[in-house]
């Protein structure tokens, strides 16, 4: 049969018809029992039949579809204090006051086996997850990831954090404090903000994108934009971050009272700078004259007494690198107490700030039927300041450690944890705040590192008070508890994307019920080579390196593992390697399994190369460029995305145009406690180079500039001979082509200025490099115009 040519088109059309209309009366049946498809997000209205009604005002509206959170959803606030272990403060036996974690506890359910993974960003990407940390790409801190799979800091789009299943199901979602969770060469003007918190779930974010910030003078962005600090003579960033909280709770909840929030809640401390207001470390002078085993020992005892360990545990052996307090000079005992009462007021501060949020949550009306889960640490204390400690800790992370004295740090001991300083205590005090175990912060292999204080507390939720649990957690426990608790299942997909499993389970068996099975098997460790595998009560570690030594103990093909029946032996000491041949081998087999799956191997164990990102394998944002030219106005530009100057020569050349007498900020680097500034004072260029704050070099015309605009330059030659990275150089400062100043600077930074103090043209933010010569941010402004400013460097070898 031949057909019509034009009919093919009206045979489709009724072809279409009649689909769409069977597809139509379908849907009508589906609609009217309407459930919420949960496991795919954003959840999707259900189809509408299209409506015949000619006139809006014969016609019947239909209810608008409107995602809510299932009947009697909890508010969520998650805390995260960070380098804080065990033995660390008064719920858990520590010698360090926290009231608010006291008061929430006697109120809710302490945690004493709940595990983190041993380092900051690891751990919260684990957490926010519900996956292992290698599994989402986050095997280590963001600035020296690798290039390999499950090290690179890309986090996974296949394991969106719980915040967006929240956002998507009707909550609101803020976070505050410290993120540490975008990769270093995506922060900077140019993006992509796809891992910034508020393309991870969060509708709101106040706080500081990398691993620590300076308390007194914090690098703060809202949302995505770089906000100055607030003008108050007191200004504390903990304060104001909670002050941020508040309001945002209170504002949605005025606005939205049934709609439920989750606050994540992460404050700096105690992570070095151990900053604090004068008065909170005043509270502990003298508490810790005794020493180091001395608080270890009363700890232990507290600890037993109040049941947070078993009565048969063993007090660890601290490390043999560690000193007996009874031999340390008058003068080392003094430092060494100072630096932990500074710790201990940064703890406290934080904690009382923490009780505020806690009772503005009470005054909205909600804190019974809010679920808060305060974990007392990211990881065990840190042992990153080394034997000694140090009061500007950037220098440690720079692999120097005789940089400092005892004599050169009392000196300072009036302005220790203030302003001025940028302190860390001996990982002799880690130690001990880590009772009763043997390790700190790093040492994935040991609880430590990995066993961190948990308190849950939910009223509405959950009868029990005052009680402890001893089942074995995991942090990535937190989001299969965040979901169950809001009755909500785990996305399949998200975004378009599958999901991944959640590698953790809910807790809350365990909150209802103190004597039940664990749910929790099987859990590998990994960091930095330390390595351990946790299954049904049986532990197997490596103990590979130690935080303040810069090569590990043995090679990786050498190293040893040891056994430990963990349900017996809470705090690690009785090592049954030699007993039980056949069992290690088995947790050996079973850590590799695991590894395999979660992409831990190949395992790293570079240190300080391993900031440079050519090195590790990572991308960089300047990549092969020898060159970056900026202007005027353009601020704000963090370490890891500008151009790499260290260890090797450079030239800045600005063009500028002048008022007279002209002073400010041309081109800068860091801050107060380390940095470089080309800059004017009183129409003579200058440039200073601020070596961690302990030693300046200044190299400065003796004329002022005449005329209306100059093109200023600096030629630092640095010295190629010798062995070493950090040496110093020959700086020369030119005005139009002629040579008007040069010196010497001794020594440079080798691997790092600041976690977060910027480079900026025009002005110096945040604190000042050349301190001596600005005293802030208003000062330093530029009274000329920066026309364009080069840095450029060799091309490397």
């Amino acid at each position: 049969m031949m057909l019509n040519k034009n009919f093919i088109p009206l045979l489709s059309a009724t072809v279409l018809l009649v689909f769409c209309n069977s597809f139509a009366a379908a849907q009508t049946q589906s609609t009217t029992a309407y459930e919420l498809d949960r496991t795919v997000l954003p959840i999707d209205p259900p189809y509408r039949n299209p409506i015949t009604v000619f006139d809006a005002r014969d016609a019947e509206k239909p209810p608008r579809f409107k995602v809510t959170p299932p009947e009697g959803a909890p508010n969520v606030v998650i805390v995260l204090i960070d380098d804080i272990g065990f033995g660390a403060v008064s719920s858990f036996g520590g010698g360090v006051q926290t009231p608010t974690f006291d008061r929430l506890a006697n109120d809710g359910l302490r945690f004493n086996h709940f595990h983190t993974t041993a380092l900051c960003s690891p751990t919260r990407c684990a957490l926010l997850s519900g996956r292992n940390h290698h599994q989402v790409n986050v095997g280590c801190v963001m600035e020296i990831a690798t290039g390999f799979p499950g090290m690179q800091g890309e986090r996974t789009n296949r394991g969106e954090y719980f915040a967006e299943t929240l956002r998507h199901n009707g909550y609101s979602t803020a976070a505050f404090g410290k993120w540490h969770e975008t990769p270093t060469w995506e922060v900077s003007v140019s993006g992509p903000y796809d891992r910034w918190p508020t393309n991870s779930g969060f509708d709101k974010f106040y706080g500081f994108i990398g691993g620590e910030t300076n308390q007194w003078d914090p690098v703060i962005f809202d949302g995505v934009t770089k906000v100055q600090k607030k003008e108050d003579p007191d200004y504390h960033f903990t304060k104001d971050m909670t002050d941020e909280a508040i309001a945002w709770m209170k504002f949605q909840q005025a606005m939205t009272p049934d709609k439920p929030f989750f606050v994540y809640f992460a404050p700096g401390a105690v992570h070095a700078p151990h900053h604090a207001p004068k008065e909170f470390i005043e509270k502990y002078k003298g508490k810790f004259d005794g020493g180091w085993m001395k608080y270890r020992e009363e700890t232990f005892a507290r600890q037993k007494e109040m049941g947070i360990i078993p009565p048969n545990t063993k007090l660890a052996p601290m490390p043999d690198d560690i000193e007996d307090w009874e031999k340390l000079s008058d003068k080392e005992q003094a430092l060494y107490a100072l630096q932990m009462e500074a710790f201990a007021g940064f703890m406290e501060h934080t904690d009382v700030e923490i009780g505020r949020m806690v009772d503005a949550i009470d005054d909205i009306g909600v804190l019974d039927n809010t679920l808060f889960i305060y974990i007392m640490g990211d990881n065990g204390s840190s042992g990153e300041g080394g034997l000694t400690g140090t009061y500007n800790e950037l220098v440690h992370l720079n692999g120097i450690f005789d940089a400092e004295t005892t004599e050169s740090m009392l000196e300072r001991a009036d302005d220790w944890g203030g302003p001025n300083s940028f302190p860390h205590f001996s990982s002799a005090w880690a130690v001990a705040t880590d009772a009763p175990f043997t390790w700190t912060k790093q040492m994935a292999g040991d609880y430590g590192g990995t066993r961190n204080p948990m308190v849950m507390h939910w009223p509405a939720g959950i009868k029990a008070k005052g009680e402890i649990r001893q089942q074995w957690h995991h942090v990535n426990d937190v989001a299969a508890t965040v979901l169950e608790a809001a009755k909500l299942p785990q996305p399949r997909m998200v975004n378009g994307i599958p999901q991944m499993p959640l590698s953790g389970v809910s807790m809350l068996y365990a909150a209802h019920d103190a004597d039940a099975f664990n749910r929790r098997h099987t859990q590998y460790f990994e960091i930095f080579s330390n390595r351990a595998i946790y299954h049904d009560g049986w532990y197997a570690r490596v103990v590979h390196r130690v935080p303040w030594e810069n090569l590990p103990i043995n090679t990786l093909q050498d190293d040893v593992w040891e056994l430990y029946d963990a349900k017996e032996d809470f705090s690690l000491t009785n090592d049954l390697a030699s007993e039980y041949p056949q069992r290690l081998a088995a947790m050996k087999d079973l850590f590799e399994r695991e590894a395999i799956a979660n992409s831990v191997y190949p395992l790293d164990d570079r240190a300080y190369e391993r900031f440079n990102a050519a090195i590790a394998g990572r991308p960089d944002l300047m990549g092969d460029r020898t060159s970056l030219t900026l202007a005027q106005g353009m601020t704000g530009i963090l370490e890891n995305t500008f151009i790499n100057e260290k260890n090797t020569s450079k030239t800045i050349t600005a063009k500028v145009q002048l008022e007279g007498n002209d002073r400010g900020i041309i081109l800068c680097q860091g801050g107060k406690f380390g940095g470089w500034a080309l800059y004017m004072d009183q129409g003579k260029p200058a440039y200073t180079y601020n070596w961690f704050g302990l030693h300046s070099y200044t190299v400065a015309a003796t004329e002022a500039i005449t005329g209306n605009d100059a093109e200023i330059k600096l030629q630092f030659d640095y010295d190629e001979a010798g062995e070493g990275t950090g040496k110093g150089g020959k700086a020369t400062l030119y005005v139009n082509g002629k040579q008007v100043a040069e010196g010497r600077i001794d020594k440079t930074q080798p691997a790092l200025y600041s976690a977060d103090e910027t480079a900026d043209v025009g002005l110096d933010e945040a604190t000042q490099v050349a301190d001596k010569v600005f005293k802030d941010i208003e000062d330093s402004e530029f009274t000329g115009y920066v026309d364009e400013v080069t840095i450029s460097i060799p091309k490397r070898k």
